[in-house]
């Protein structure tokens, strides 16, 4: 793979193709976390640096609010030079479907291909993975970032603690296949933590179960550590309990690399909130290395008004973070 940072290109008067991720929450036809946004500025300045002119290409997920048009309002004020963003890429159905075609007349907007969204590149579509078949394409500077701050998870020091929580397993099921054996220890919190209570037959009252996760196969792993308590409302389990909190803390104090993605509990309720910032405020005083993702993570963070600067990498990515972590690739990466 290739990287732009070092890349010797002369760029001045080149048309680059710049595909960001810039999916990112509007109300009001305004953008209100830009987190994404800020994080790929470094690239879009450097390509301005060099002379280049830059044709952006992003998407929005489906819903209310399809239109990039608040995101161009806010990019106003923040670049200055030669940049054109196109509209929505998804609603183009040649996109998603990674029509050859589709993927050419992109192509043919520009001169080189950068592929800044990390965050995106676990799709198969064709700005991803089309648009690099017909142009000399390189990994942007968030890229890259992204790229070599999470694979510090196959290579860590140790010791190395995972932290899972959030409501559904999905992919990280295949992270906890990937470093069951790899991590020192693996704290299993949030609704991620009653498919196991349910399988030692401990009661979960009305608490959220995802039933299609078999973990079956990780029950007698002794690096896995469970909540010792919970707290509860209604019969439903919504938060690690303080014995929990306590040992947490402890693991992370030990540990020597952390890595963390979900919530410990439901922690937009009131009440249910501690365990995710107890979390977070012991990880961010932690001599670790610690990377973490996740948008309810970040979030969670957010609640804790903890600055983002105190933890060593926030990744941008949620289910492209936790299908690289398992799998050690991706199609964006693939195509690069």
């Amino acid at each position: 793979m290739k990287f732009l940072s070092s890349a010797k290109l002369k760029l001045a008067g080149k048309k680059v193709i710049l595909r960001a991720d810039f999916n990112v929450p509007i109300k009001n036809g305004k953008v209100t976390d830009d987190f994404r946004i800020k994080k790929t500025l470094p690239t879009i300045n450097f390509l301005i640096k060099k002379g280049a002119k830059i044709i952006i290409i992003s998407h929005l997920t489906d819903g209310k609010n399809k239109s990039l048009a608040p995101v161009a309002e806010y990019l106003s004020k923040q670049v200055k030079g030669d940049v054109v963003l196109l509209e929505n890429i998804r609603n183009y159905p040649g996109e998603e479907k990674n029509d050859k075609n589709f993927a050419k007349k992109l192509a043919k907007l520009g001169d080189i291909y950068v592929n800044d969204a990390f965050s995106a590149s676990h799709r198969n579509h064709a700005s991803i993975v089309g648009v690099p078949k017909y142009l000399p394409s390189y990994a942007g500077l968030l890229f890259e970032e992204e790229f070599k701050n999470l694979s510090h998870a196959f290579k860590p020091n140790h010791p190395f603690l995972l932290i899972l929580g959030g409501v559904k397993f999905g992919n990280k099921l295949g992270v906890l296949e990937k470093f069951s054996k790899r991590a020192d220890k693996i704290f299993i919190g949030g609704a991620l933590a009653n498919s196991f209570f349910w399988e030692k037959k401990i009661e979960i009252g009305k608490s959220v179960l995802d039933k299609k996760v078999n973990i079956k196969k990780f029950l007698r792993n002794p690096n896995i550590v469970l909540p010792i308590d919970v707290k509860k409302k209604n019969g439903a389990i919504l938060d690690i309990g303080p014995l929990a909190i306590k040992e947490l803390e402890l693991l992370i104090k030990n540990a020597k690399f952390i890595l963390w993605n979900g919530p410990m509990g439901n922690f937009e309720m009131k009440g249910f909130e501690k365990g995710t910032v107890a979390v977070a405020k012991v990880v961010a005083k932690s001599k670790a290395k610690s990377v973490i993702g996740g948008g309810d993570t970040i979030a969670a963070i957010d609640k804790a008004k903890i600055p983002l600067s105190k933890f060593s990498f926030i990744s941008t990515a949620g289910g492209a973070m936790l299908e690289f972590l398992a799998k050690g690739s991706l199609p964006g990466i693939r195509a690069l």
